[in-house]
């Protein structure tokens, strides 16, 4: 499998959250739209140190993270984000790794998205077509 790549848009969502109560303008929130790797090995939205700072993402927590080939690095996590893909959107915390270039779209934030990759095409794609499902049981 090579790799795929989908273009997301990050939005603070404590900022969103501002705007939606009045606080601030609605172009204060931060948002960035990037050229996601997808990382279904990754268990949630990895993002790195410049990115945090262009969100103004709070960190909540320093973590230890497990990263390909076994080894392990001190992660941050942050306040949640909101993610967009097209016309779905779901939230979820970001682990900020060190030295990390990329944005990792994991496997939490494709699930709340119901996107996967395609097996034939390699390009992402609903998991339940054009509509959503968000199954509660």
């Amino acid at each position: 499998m090579g790799e795929v790549r989908t273009e997301v848009t990050l939005v603070n969502l404590g900022d969103q959250n501002d705007a939606d109560r009045g606080y601030i303008p609605q172009d204060q929130v931060r948002r960035l739209t990037v050229n996601a790797v997808v990382d279904t090995g990754a268990w949630t939205l990895v993002i790195n140190e410049a990115t945090r700072e262009k969100l103004g993402l709070r960190m909540e927590e320093i973590t230890e993270t497990t990263v390909a080939g076994g080894g392990k690095v001190s992660s941050q996590i942050t306040e949640p984000v909101r993610i967009y893909w097209k016309d779905r959107r779901t939230t979820c915390e970001t682990a900020v790794l060190p030295g990390e270039s990329e944005v990792l779209l994991g496997a939490y934030p494709l699930e709340g998205l119901d996107l996967m990759v395609h097996p034939k095409t390699q390009e992402v794609t609903g998991a339940h077509g054009d509509k959503v499902w968000n199954v509660v049981k």
